[in-house]
This record gives C-alpha cells, sequence and structure tokens, in this order.
C-alpha cells in the first residue's frame, strides 16, 4: 500500500516536534503490528512492519512472509496516527528533558504563563518551568505576562509530563546574572570565589582575578556603575556588596564586612571565630540593619564573627601616622573627617573649606597623603 501523503506527514511532524525521522518510522512500524495483531491475531515475537522511508510503502510480515491484508491501509493508517501520537508525546518528552538537563545552572529568559496555587509557571518557549515558593523572591511580586530571567535548576519527570524547575533565589542566580553582564567572568579571567545572599535583600559576592592588571571588583561594578546596576536591575533593586576575595583569612573577614571599616581582626582558628574590632562610629554598619551585614559576612567566610567598637585614641592614631599635628587632626575630626582613604580622595579646595583648617595645614595634609 502506498501512503505517500502519510509518509509527507510523518516527515512533517518530526521536523514540528524536533524528532528523528527515524524514531518516527519506528513509531509507525509499531502502529502497523499493532493495528494487525488486533484485527487478525499473531504473537508479537512472530510479526514485524517495514516503510519505505521514501514512498511510505508499508509492509507486514509473519515470519518473513509478507501478510499485509488487502484495503489494510486505512485501519493501519487510523490506528498508526493514534499509537503515533502517544509515542510522539513520548519522544517529545524525552527530547525535552534532555535538551534541559543540559541547561541545567544556565539562566534563561520567558514570560510568566499560569500563576497556580503559589506556583509560578514560565512559559520557556518549547516547554514551561516552574517556580516553586522555595525557589521565589518574596519581596517580587509576579504578573501574568511578565517578563523575567530564571535560572533552571532542575529536571524530572512530574505527573503532566517533564518539569523544569527555576529559580530566582538561589546565589548561583546573581553569579549568572554577572555572567551575563561581565566579560571577564564569562572568559574565566574574574572568578566568583563564593557568594552569600538574603534574597531580594542583600548579596554579598567575592571575585578574584587570575591577572594581575584586571581588578575584578572594578570588573563587575563596570564603567560608572553599568555592570552592577543592570543585576541589580533585574533583582529588583537588591543590594549588592561586590568585595575582593582573599586567601588571607583576617583581609578577607575585613571585606567581607565593607562598607564598614575595620581595625582589627583576630582569630581563634580551633573555634573558627573571629573578633573584630572597629570604629564606634562604624558599628552599626558593620552590623547592619537586623544583624544582616556581619550575617552575611560570616555566610561568605564561613567564620563565626563577633564585632566591637573601637575607641577614638586607636582612630586618632590612624590619622597621627601621617605624620599630621593634633590640632589638624582635632580640626579633621570635628569635621568628620577620621578616615586615611576619605582624606585622600580630597582636593584642596575641600580641605581648605574645613573650619579650622587654614592654608598651612592644608599643605601639610597634602604633602602627608602623598
Amino acid at each position: 500500500m502506498v501512503q505517500t501523503e502519510f509518509a509527507a506527514a510523518l516527515n512533517q511532524v518530526a521536523a514540528e516536534r524536533g524528532i528523528e525521522p527515524e524514531a518516527v518510522l519506528e513509531t509507525v512500524q509499531a502502529a502497523l503490528v499493532s493495528a494487525y495483531r488486533k484485527d487478525y491475531g499473531g504473537d508479537i515475537e512472530e510479526l514485524r512492519a517495514e516503510i519505505d522511508s521514501e514512498t511510505g510503502e508499508a509492509k507486514v510480515f509473519k515470519n518473513d512472509e509478507d501478510v499485509t491484508p488487502a484495503g489494510f491501509g486505512r485501519i493501519a493508517a487510523q490506528t498508526a496516527k493514534q499509537v503515533l501520537l502517544q509515542r510522539v508525546r513520548e519522544s517529545e518528552k524525552k527530547a525535552v528533558i534532555e535538551e534541559y538537563q543540559k541547561k541545567i545552572g544556565e539562566i534563561l529568559s520567558g514570560h510568566i504563563f499560569r500563576l497556580e496555587k503559589g506556583l509560578v509557571i514560565v512559559d520557556l518557549g518549547r516547554t514551561q518551568g516552574i517556580m516553586l515558593p522555595s525557589e521565589q523572591v518574596r519581596r517580587e511580586e509576579y504578573q501574568m505576562n511578565q517578563r523575567l530571567k530564571v535560572l533552571v535548576t532542575d529536571v524530572r519527570e512530574g505527573p503532566r509530563g517533564p518539569e523544569i524547575i527555576v529559580s530566582r533565589a538561589r546565589p548561583e542566580f546573581v553569579e549568572k546574572l554577572f555572567a551575563l553582564e561581565v566579560p571577564e567572568i564569562a572568559n574565566g579571567t574574574v572568578k566568583v570565589e563564593v557568594i552569600a545572599r538574603e534574597p531580594g535583600e542583600r548579596t554579598k559576592i567575592a571575585v578574584s582575578s587570575s591577572r594581575e592588571n584586571v581588578d575584578p571588583v572594578g570588573s563587575c561594578v563596570g564603567q560608572k556603575g553599568v555592570r552592577v546596576q543592570a543585576v541589580i536591575a533585574e533583582l529588583g533593586d537588591e543590594k549588592i556588596d561586590i568585595i575582593h576575595h582573599s586567601e588571607d583569612t583576617e583581609k578577607f573577614i575585613a571585606n567581607a564586612l565593607s562598607p564598614a571599616k575595620v581595625i582589627e581582626v583576630k582569630l581563634n582558628k580551633k573555634k573558627k571565630e573571629a573578633k573584630v574590632q572597629v570604629f564606634e562610629d562604624q558599628l552599626s554598619l558593620a552590623i547592619g540593619k537586623g544583624g544582616q551585614n556581619v550575617r552575611l559576612a560570616a555566610k561568605l567566610t564561613g567564620w563565626k564573627i563577633d564585632i566591637k567598637g573601637g575607641d577614638e585614641e586607636k582612630r586618632d592614631d590612624e590619622m597621627k601616622k601621617l605624620g599630621l599635628s593634633t590640632r589638624t587632626v582635632n580640626a579633621l575630626a570635628k569635621a568628620r573627617i577620621t578616615e586615611v582613604e576619605k582624606l585622600k580622595e580630597m582636593s584642596e579646595e575641600e580641605l581648605g573649606a574645613i573650619k579650622g583648617i587654614g592654608p598651612k595645614a592644608v599643605e601639610e595634609i597634602m604633602q602627608a597623603v602623598k
């Protein structure tokens, strides 16, 4: 029997579904055997079917004997169609699972297709992703047709077919967003060493560089902050602290407490505890709102961190190490300029505008910071 139209239809199905033509042909052959057994009987071991991929001509053999009945084509076509749909769905599921298993750990773009009992169903194109409540950011409000990026975290077989589990809450989501914006991360020059995140609130990300002439923090921030701002915009204004990773634990802990300035870090390696001293006016900044800054720093470094405020004398000593006079140090302190780094950033005009800082003091400071 010649079924060239049917054969063309099968090829079309194969192309549309992204399935190999050989898999479709196997489906049709199985359908022909099924149709024959239904009407004429026979053992499955004795029967086989063949189909010409060029002409669509199909035959049934029993122990290598052609037993294709007259008028069998219409029955075979109907049965083949039913079995074909089932097999195509199975093949399609398998193809989807294989495709998205390769995408685990990648970021995909899509739009919200449905909101269902706490789940966010995201249309990813060929299939849909499921964002469980635990993978959602509590501060985010999800709406129908909203476009957003998601991280593929898992692929599993569900009651209604393949389930692509996606997330916006995991720390890896932030890492992959930076990889999209920062070429130095994508090419391996800059490496994200570790991330600590409280989704929707704040993230601390420690980065390093394999090349001395590449600043990892500057690369992530971008010119005028354009790169980090792109990530923040996708995260809904979640705060991001980008810090230098260091193999020196004391330095790394000090960096992790950014933007607070640290005076001293003392380690208890047996207990893996760090006692950190900061200036009094830096204490609340180091701890953060609700303890968030120190909590994330602890997650980032893996050390328990105990913070205490330092005394004013140590702060004054830091300024006096520059060789500044007590009078100049006091004048700067009244203007709340108590950190050497801040002093280095100031121009002569800005220094001259400070009460108690005259031309001689300005000259003294400029020479000291140089």
